[in-house]
């Protein structure tokens, strides 16, 4: 009986730790993909943070587009709108044809500073 329950246990024994060590190889393989692509496209990530900084600023919701290429250099037109819509903005043209961004999430807060305006030249 022993002569057949010992082999059994040693190939478990190896097969577990064969799985083991091919799940642990295969864990780092993947940690190390997910960093590589973090790396390569941290200029986008950046960016993207960037755009949201200057969107988010307490005084103003809408930055200009000229405003926004001037302090993220390095990008082409198309590539900075792109930016721009991921970090979850919307564009506006103004009376003068200028090209205008806010964030979706500040939208309420620029209608409400829209009427609160509109409501003062009444008065006035």
């Amino acid at each position: 009986m022993i002569e057949t329950i010992l082999p059994a246990i040693t190939a478990l024994i190896g097969t577990t730790i064969g799985g083991l060590l091919a799940f642990l190889v295969q864990k780092k393989q993947f940690q190390h993909e997910l960093d590589k692509l973090k790396l390569q496209n941290k200029t986008e990530f950046m960016a993207e943070e960037t755009v949201k900084h200057f969107l988010n600023h307490k005084t103003y919701t809408d930055r200009s587009f000229d405003v926004i290429k001037k302090h993220l250099g390095g990008f082409d037109d198309d590539e900075l709108r792109k930016i721009l819509v991921r970090a979850g903005a919307i564009r506006d043209y103004r009376d003068d044809g200028s090209e205008w961004w806010r964030l979706l999430s500040r939208m309420d807060e620029y209608i409400e500073k829209k009427t609160s305006k509109k409501q003062l030249e009444r008065v006035n």
